[in-house]
């Protein structure tokens, strides 16, 4: 459960020292760890936030990679395919997924992005119309349930008090463009922020032509003295995402830019339409106590066609989806100690048509699946922190979580796939943290995960033929957590983790064929690593920022899938071993200015990122060698009256590697890799007047 609104107190669990790093660059509001107000220095937790700044800068703002590879121990790999989404993990959790987002909690404005099965989808976030990105890692995060690798929550920006017209026009490599408008300001006690933007490309590979438009609009007003209200409406119409498939190793060696076995032929391609109407609420009872209340409704129409069998095939579901959730924030004191707590439900429902059939040149010819799916979560939970002293904090939790699946096959000429399963944990929290100085926090974490397929997942059962896989188990996971975050002056930052996590019963791909795939259980899997992120101010115009992370995933007990008998001490696909962004960034304002003022005049910015082997089968006999690449980015900004206009350029890849960007794990057919571009460029410009 993600906080929905700003809450009217500020979580403070340090000592009174620490008020003065309120106006330095420490000073960033994370509300995911704790549900409510605290800087993220902070925060017992392994957490990011990306602001709107970096967002803006990082690119023409289409995709999450664009901007969070700043976050050690989360991987975004562009698979250069809209069809798929971008392939997202956090310390490996996500990395099986074929398509979409799996083991990652997705939150915007409050409102889930992820349906109860687990299943999300990253171009949920309108990143032109966002003010901030959090990133939770590790125990804390398995307090929003049914996912074991962390949390993304996106925040729409607040309307400003100066209504104002914002304009954006991008066009780059592969036939780019990029357009957005968006109009934000207050009408009497009305905030309203209203943003819509297009996006199409002719892609990279061949057969990747995308077309994209999407609105996301936000409504704030004041229902009483105490009240606040948040509507927020958003539209996702994809009409177009051609699928180019993965390539084999000769393929990518004979031609990167080609698209996959059959992929032209058959017109393989996606179809999405998605819309959502959600609506949270603050009330404030008094300086200590809140209630906050959310309702959401949204629908998702999916069509697919796959390359499978003779002549291709087709998939479409046509999904509503509703939840709702209570929860309250209070600070007392127990036995002269001050606690700070919080305790909520959680209820969600999604009901799908999940249909499909023979394809031939890309159309519907034959229906040979026709049944209706429904899953939902429901769940309890309560978090509490505890400020022993003035250095000391414990901080405790526990969500009881409920997942029901249901099927009912209404195509039986093949066997009744119908069928039903439930999943019930409990994933309890308990961490310390140790506040030594001022510019010093040390914290260790424990807590217990949980996962559940999908319905995507049990669609089909272990020999590839749809119906409903009853054997699959939700994966339980042992977190284990220590950290640090220094200080070490009024510019600079440094935040280090160690963790380690035993999983048991985590979900993995069996196959995956043509954009089926198939799934099963593994006995058990053990992730080590560390991560790192530190930004400093080298002289008021430099800054320089670093995030690097390291991983060894591995199974733990040897299995077979199949025929195919996986070792243990193997490698988990889909993880890259190692990842590291750097940046080196040059304003021709100092950083230490007001906001607008960095805006005007010049930057300049040189990226640097490296990322390490990739496996893409459990035998780990298939490959991607690890890569480097080096950006170059640059903008300028204008005063135009009261407003600005800002011109960005960027080169990505300035060396030309040649590179795999993801897998596709456990692809049947051995086409499992999806290459990235070489040099390729971005010009931008963008127009704010204020009205």
């Amino acid at each position: 459960m993600a906080l929905l609104v700003k809450t009217t107190f500020t979580l403070a669990v340090t000592s009174a020292g620490h008020a003065g790093l309120h106006a330095q660059t420490l000073a960033d509001v994370v509300v995911s760890a704790s549900r409510a107000e605290q800087r993220s220095f902070d925060a017992p937790a392994a957490i990011q936030s990306i602001d709107r700044d970096t967002i803006e800068n990082a690119g023409p703002q289409v995709n999450l990679s664009e901007s969070l590879n700043r976050v050690p121990g989360l991987t975004i790999l562009n698979r250069q395919n809209y069809a798929q989404d971008l392939q997202v993990s956090i310390r490996g959790f996500g990395a099986r997924s074929a398509f979409g987002i799996r083991g990652i909690r997705l939150l915007v404005d409050g409102i889930p992005a992820t349906t109860p099965d687990g299943q999300g989808q990253g171009s949920s976030i309108s990143l032109t119309s966002t003010d901030r990105i959090e990133v939770l890692r590790g125990p804390l995060a398995q307090l929003y349930g049914n996912s074991a690798g962390g949390v993304i929550q996106a925040f729409t920006r607040d309307a400003p008090a100066q209504p104002e017209f914002d304009a954006q026009y991008y066009t780059g490599s592969f036939g780019l463009r990029r357009a957005d408008w968006q109009y934000a300001g207050r009408v009497g006690d009305y905030g309203l922020v209203a943003d819509y933007s297009t996006f199409d490309t002719d892609g990279y590979r061949d057969h990747s032509k995308t077309e994209r438009k999407q609105f996301n609009g936000k409504l704030s007003f004041d229902a009483g003295e105490k009240t606040h209200v948040n509507v927020v409406f958003n539209q996702f119409d994809m009409p177009l995402a051609q699928d180019p498939l993965g390539l084999t190793a000769a393929q990518v060696a004979a031609n990167p830019a080609q698209a996959g076995n059959n992929a032209v032929s058959r017109g393989v391609r996606k179809v999405v339409l998605q819309n959502q109407l959600g609506s949270s609420l603050v009330h404030t009872i008094d300086s200590d106590r809140s209630v906050t209340a959310r309702l959401y409704y949204g629908t998702r129409d999916n069509l697919q066609y796959q390359s499978l069998g003779a002549t291709g095939a087709w998939v479409g579901l046509a999904r509503a989806y509703y939840g709702t959730g209570l929860q309250y924030n209070a600070q007392t004191h127990i036995s002269g100690t001050p606690v700070i707590w919080v305790a909520g439900y959680e209820f969600d429902r999604s009901r799908e048509t999940r249909q499909g059939g023979v394809a031939a040149l890309g159309e519907k010819r034959s229906t040979t699946r026709n049944e209706d799916n429904q899953a939902e979560n429901s769940d309890l939970f309560v978090q509490a922190t505890a400020l022993m002293s003035d250095k000391i904090s414990v901080v405790a939790g526990l969500r009881y979580s409920t997942v029901r699946f249901t099927s009912d096959d209404n195509y039986l000429s093949d066997g009744d796939g119908s069928g039903a399963t439930r999943y019930q944990a409990g994933s309890p929290v308990l961490g310390l943290t140790y506040h030594p100085t001022d510019s010093l926090n040390l914290y260790a974490n424990y807590g217990k995960g949980f996962e559940s397929p999908t319905l995507a997942e049990v669609a089909y059962s272990g020999g590839g033929t749809p119906g409903f896989n009853s054997t699959l188990n939700a994966s339980s996971s042992q977190h284990y957590e220590l950290g640090a975050k220094w200080a070490p002056g009024p510019q600079s930052r440094l935040d280090f983790t160690l963790f380690q996590i035993d999983s048991s019963d985590e979900l993995v791909v069996a196959s995956s064929n043509g954009g089926n795939s198939t799934f099963k259980n593994a006995p058990g899997t053990r992730r080590t690593g560390w991560e790192l992120s530190g930004s400093t101010l080298l002289t008021p115009h430099v800054r320089a920022t670093l995030a690097a992370s390291r991983i060894d995933a591995s199974f733990s007990q040897t299995f077979t899938s199949g025929s195919t008998t996986v070792a243990s001490g193997n490698k988990i696909p889909g993880i890259p071993q190692s990842f590291l962004f750097s940046e080196l960034l040059w304003t021709g304002q100092p950083m230490t200015g007001s906001k607008k003022d960095r805006g005007l005049g010049t930057q300049a910015g040189l990226e640097f990122t490296q990322a390490g082997r990739l496996y893409a089968n459990d035998t780990n006999t298939a490959s991607a060698d690890g890569y480097y690449t080096v950006n170059l980015k640059a903008s300028h900004g204008w005063a135009v009256g009261a407003g600005s206009l800002t011109a960005y350029a960027r080169i990505d890849n300035l060396s030309d590697e040649r590179y795999v960007g993801s897998v596709i794990v456990n692809q049947a057919l051995s086409q499992f890799y999806e290459p990235a571009p070489g040099r390729n460029w971005t010009l931008g410009m963008r127009l704010v007047l204020p009205l």
